[in-house]
């Protein structure tokens, strides 16, 4: 027994001594192994080291500083749509092809990727911020590119042929409604209207005045998309006064003749196509051809007065007991409609060419004396030229200003000039606006102040086309 306890605390001894040789036999070992390794090669390490610490340093605060970022943008984006809501635009997101809001909340969404995902492309850490104004890069497009539209620009219409042609398979109609008032004391009545400001015979007139009104209903349909037809049918209410002596008596007092008519008017159709495609700093060119009837109550089939205007005058000569309604001539015009897109305006004009054709063994009549027969008569062909400019104002409203001016030829009688008549220059200064409601409704007026004397002195012109 003595023998195995000194055993046991000879082990002890040689357990401890164990104990206290193991530190300083790793601490020469670490110490042995140190004395290997390159100074210099320790000292890169360490500055790697540092280096990837501030790396992660400043990459959390970029982190943070986008985190910032994103919420300024999420409010940013609240008060824009709290603002297009409170005036009305939200037009703009119908406009888009896939109905998306703004660019900015596609620069939201790209920005919003969550933290641990970083997309392809991302700067290294420590590489310079992008500031916030500039949007961020998207790897993918986001939504759908309109179609180019090879239409020409829409302004607001002053002339009687639009600007932008019905697409294929679509019917628009078009009511409207004109009023003109004219005034003249130095015209030469002739006794039946052909056109405005030219009649035909020989009577003493000192004032006319006289004021029509005109509604239409036209329908255009779109036999291609760079083809439509139109029919328009009017109705014409007018009224005229004339103010002179009676001829031939030696009287000094003045006295009223009034007349007016209504009923169906001259019925017209027009076929229009769009040459070219046209495009920015690009003209654009519609050809169109109009076909006029005499639908309407002419001249020549209403009574002439020659009891109270033709006293003692057996010429037979006098006017009208009624107002036609019609030119009481076939006509055919041909015409070229032009655009010049030149943001932020548009330039546009007219030009075309009407011809009347020459009726045979025409006859009137007269009252208390039957028919007079005036042989062949052909009104005057009539050369027109228009230009003008429109400005949109925004995606609704526009206006537009230009200027109109006809030539009209001399009304022949059987070939010969009919004695009297004369060539005459029809000038109006023309200023319209337009409002779009809605993509099938939209309100046009314009006004027209004649600036020569044989052009109406006021017509004013209401169209409201409604798209089915």
């Amino acid at each position: 027994m003595y023998r195995n306890g000194r055993v046991m605390q000879a082990k002890k001894c040689v357990g401890a001594l164990s104990l206290a040789v193991l530190p300083m036999w790793i601490g020469a070992c670490l110490a042995q192994e140190s004395a290997t390794v390159d100074p210099a090669l320790r000292e890169k390490i360490e500055s790697q080291g540092r280096k990837i610490d501030a790396m992660r340093s400043r990459m959390a605060e970029q982190l943070a500083e986008l985190e910032q970022m994103k919420r300024e943008l999420a409010s940013q984006e609240l008060q824009y749509n709290d603002l297009r809501k409170a005036v009305g635009m939200t037009a703009l997101e119908e406009a888009r092809a896939t109905g998306s809001p703004g660019a900015g909340s596609g620069t939201a969404q790209a920005v919003a990727a969550p933290q641990d995902q970083v997309p392809a492309g991302t700067p290294a850490p420590g590489a310079p911020v992008a500031p916030v104004s500039q949007p961020v890069a998207a790897t993918q497009p986001v939504g759908k590119r309109p179609e180019q539209d090879e239409r020409p620009p829409e302004v607001a219409p002053i002339f009687d042929q639009p600007g932008v042609l019905t697409p294929r398979g679509k019917l628009i109609i078009e009511p409207s409604y004109q009023y003109g008032y004219s005034s003249s004391d130095r015209v030469a009545l002739v006794g039946y209207t052909v056109i405005p400001a030219i009649l035909i015979g020989l009577v003493d007139v000192r004032q006319v005045k006289q004021t029509t009104q005109t509604g239409a209903l036209a329908f255009r349909y779109g036999l291609t998309n760079r083809m439509e037809l139109e029919v328009r049918v009017p109705y014409v209410d007018s009224h005229t006064d004339t103010i002179s002596r009676e001829i031939f008596t030696g009287t000094a007092q003045d006295n009223l003749f009034t007349t007016s008519g209504k009923g169906l008017g001259d019925v017209e159709a027009t076929l229009r196509y769009q040459i070219n495609d046209g495009g920015a700093d690009k003209p654009y060119y519609i050809g169109w051809f109009r076909a006029k009837s005499r639908t309407g109550e002419d001249p020549f089939e209403v009574t002439s007065d020659c009891v109270t205007r033709c006293v003692e005058n057996y010429t037979g000569t006098g006017l009208p007991l009624k107002n036609p309604t019609g030119s009481g001539f076939y006509s055919a015009q041909l015409g070229m409609t032009w655009l010049y897109p030149s943001d932020p305006v548009v330039f546009f004009g007219n030009f075309s060419y009407l011809h009347n054709f020459e009726r045979k063994n025409v006859s009137r009549n007269v009252l208390g004396s039957g028919k007079q027969f005036l042989g062949d008569i052909k009104a005057g062909d009539i050369a027109d030229i228009s230009v003008g400019m429109g400005l949109s104002l925004n995606e609704k409203a526009s206006i537009s200003i230009g200027y109109d001016q006809a030539f009209v030829g001399r009304t022949q009688q059987n070939s010969h000039p009919l004695s009297g008549s004369a060539r005459a220059t029809l000038g109006s200064l023309l200023i319209g606006g337009s409002y779009r409601y809605n993509d099938k409704e939209t309100l046009n007026i314009t006004l027209g102040v004649g600036v020569t004397r044989d052009t109406p002195d006021t017509t004013v012109t209401v169209r409201v086309p409604i798209t089915l």
